[in-house]
């Protein structure tokens, strides 16, 4: 088993570490590392005191060479306890080669420290500037801002040296992070302007809050009651906002697909509403009775005749007095003649299709199908059957893909209408006979007054 180059020994409050990295305990990464480690120990495990000794015949022969490749050599970098000059060797990355006898650190790589006189003569200066009784308030303040702190202190040092250790650990990021530091320090220099002014703008904001301070309190205080009020109408528009929203997207696609109608329709209305007034100038100092528009409508009946087919016959038309609204046939009723006949021009089936330039359909399923429109008839046998057609087509028409219409039931027998004699009775029937229906009568009174006539009869 390899044997550690330091081991720690605890004896009460003292700990003892021993240096045994053979075969000369070489100060090197390896060696100065473990006795960092082992002093961190020791002021973990609550030691008060640490004696750093020997194991091997000699305490220590100097730094190892070999471990310190491309290092920066520091001549003269300090003194010892006794006054003794040394040379320092610092790390600049982990993967050079070790050095070996011969190699040579060029005079770029090395840097010679401050001259020790010259910066205690820079002190003893800069403490005569300070007058002796500010010095020594300096001295109390300074034994009262850290008087008493040594575990504090020590921790710090200790973090410090903690930190020394892990930035030799990584050594090489943090020589990367150094020289590549260069881009993003001028980046802030060459922004320098842009950041004043977002500083200043800043700085507007908020003396513009400081200046409103009231009405921003006002805000915050009122507000909540404000978002509850808000919150409440988003819940009482929960069940029908999605539908709204749902119908607004559909109204978006149709308005998307006849945009360019709706350009037209916009282009055109100034003009329509300008013609529209102008049938007011005719009658407008004039001196009449009654005033509107000038207006000369010329009608001609029946020419060309009204178009009935495609639509349902006359049998299975509705009385126009009733007021109910029984269910849609499933269908389309519209004008079914040619597209370029007479009737009704404008009617359904010469509907242009907006996505098939060219093609005119009555719906839009066979605007956007390869289906074209077919008519039933020439619609002038109108006095017959309106929708006897040429192609045996379904009336209502059916869209696309529905199943055919089912067949008609039979037909209810025709109701026989005769007048009758209210004195007698009698009618004459569909075969030419003459039957009584006693029922039917009835019989004139013997005298008639007024009051009679007011009596309905049979009372």
């Amino acid at each position: 088993m390899e044997e550690a180059p330091v081991a720690r020994e605890e004896k009460g409050p003292v700990s003892v570490l021993t240096m045994q990295y053979r075969p000369y305990n070489l100060l090197g990464p390896t060696l100065l590392g473990a006795i960092a480690d082992e002093i961190a120990a020791a002021h973990d495990a609550g030691s008060r005191a640490i004696i750093l000794r020997s194991g091997l015949r000699h305490f220590s022969a100097g730094a190892d060479v070999a471990q310190f490749s491309g290092r920066i050599e520091q001549g003269g970098h300090s003194q010892s306890a006794i006054g003794e000059q040394y040379v320092l060797l610092l790390p600049r990355n982990g993967t050079s080669r070790p050095l070996k006898n011969g190699d040579v650190i060029p005079l770029a790589d090395t840097r010679v420290p401050p001259n020790i006189n010259t910066i205690l003569a820079q002190v003893v200066t800069g403490l005569k500037a300070v007058p002796k009784d500010n010095l020594k308030t300096v001295i109390d303040e300074s034994y009262t801002a850290v008087g008493g702190l040594g575990p504090e202190l020590s921790r710090i040092v200790n973090g410090s040296i903690d930190l020394s250790i892990e930035a030799r650990k990584n050594l090489d990021p943090l020589l990367a992070l150094i020289d590549q530091s260069k881009p993003v320090l001028d980046s802030q220099s060459n922004t320098s302007d842009a950041i004043q002014t977002w500083a200043a703008n800043l700085a507007t904001v908020t003396s513009e809050l400081k200046t409103h301070d009231q009405d921003v309190a006002g805000l915050l205080d009122k507000g909540g009651p404000a978002f509850g009020e808000a919150q409440q109408l988003i819940q009482r528009l929960q069940p029908t906002l999605p539908i709204v929203l749902a119908n607004l997207v559909s109204v978006g696609q149709v308005a998307l697909t006849y945009q360019a109608n709706i350009e037209q329709l916009l282009v055109l209305l100034p003009q329509v509403t300008a013609e529209a007034g102008g049938t007011f100038v005719a009658n407008q100092n004039t001196k009449q009775d009654y005033r509107g528009e000038y207006l000369s409508f010329n009608l001609n009946l029946n020419l060309p005749p009204p178009c009935t087919t495609g639509f349902l016959p006359a049998q299975q038309e509705r009385v126009p007095s009733f007021e109910d609204y029984p269910q849609r046939p499933p269908g389309d009723l519209y004008c079914r003649t040619p597209q370029d006949s007479a009737f009704n021009v404008r009617g359904a089936k010469n509907t242009p299709c907006v996505t098939r330039p060219g093609k005119r359909a009555p719906t839009v399923k066979m605007c956007e199908s390869d289906e074209q429109y077919v008519p039933l008839n020439d619609g002038y046998n109108w006095k017959g059957d309106p929708n006897a057609t040429w192609t045996g087509q379904d009336i209502p028409q059916l869209p696309p893909g529905s199943p055919p219409a089912a067949a008609p039931g039979p037909a209810p027998p025709p109701i026989a209408v005769a007048p009758y004699d209210p004195t007698t009775g009698k009618y004459v029937g569909p075969d030419g006979k003459v039957y009584t229906q006693s029922d039917l009568a009835h019989p004139a009174p013997e005298e008639k007054t007024w009051h009679t006539m007011l009596i309905p009869p049979g009372s």
